[in-house]
């Protein structure tokens, strides 16, 4: 599996959420909210949800649709 590529911003990002997390700045709600949030962003789905919204199968999905898997959850990313 190839590694992503991050952007400057990204990097910027991660190393943010690192810094408040080992400071214990951020509760469990407070994480939960930001995953929420960047899901809304990505309109991220999984296979299933994301093949009944769209009336499609989910093999139909898997062959047209980029595929991401996500803590070993396979997810559509449908931001466009």
């Amino acid at each position: 599996m190839e590694k992503p590529t991050i952007s400057s911003n990204g990097k910027k990002l991660i190393d943010f959420l690192d810094e408040k997390m080992h400071d214990g700045n951020f509760t469990n709600d407070d994480l939960v909210q930001f995953i929420e949030s960047v899901g809304g962003y990505l309109g991220l789905k999984t296979i299933p949800d994301y093949a009944k919204e769209n009336n499609l199968s989910y093999n139909g999905v898997k062959k047209f649709r980029e595929i991401k898997t996500i803590l070993n959850v396979k997810f559509v990313i449908d931001n466009f």
